[in-house]
């Protein structure tokens, strides 16, 4: 079981931390990703964490502004830091896990086998 948390209302420049509690057997999972979606559009990519050795994914848009990360405090949390947020952030962000790994492939929906129910975050203007 995914369960997110932390979504919001924030200004513009803003900064929200959204948490991922990873339980059952999906702790074992190999990767775990965060996903954004607005209503309308296609399901995109934001960041993932490889679990094995901590290695990070961002799509460009949240390369120098998100941080991905473990909950050094609580075992099996995830986080994504969100800082100098924008309206175009508004979105319900998702939490995923993967059990495998295929080079290439971090940013597709499909290799993600496990999905949270999503936390929206909203960014005023």
């Amino acid at each position: 079981q995914l369960v997110e948390s932390g979504g919001g209302l924030v200004q513009t420049g803003g900064s929200l931390t959204l948490s991922c509690a990873v339980s059952g057997g999906i702790g074992s999972s190999l990767l775990i990703g965060w996903f954004r979606q607005v209503a309308g559009k296609e399901r995109e990519f934001v960041a993932a964490l490889q679990s094995l050795d901590d290695r990070t994914y961002y799509k460009d848009f949240a390369k120098g502004r998100f941080i991905i990360s473990r909950d050094i405090a609580k075992n099996k949390v995830y986080l994504l830091q969100m800082n100098s947020l924008k309206p175009d952030d508004t979105a319900v962000y998702y939490c995923a896990a993967a059990r495998s790994l295929i080079v290439g492939t971090v940013m597709r929906q499909s290799l993600y086998e496990y999905w949270g129910q999503g936390t929206q975050v909203t960014v005023s203007s």
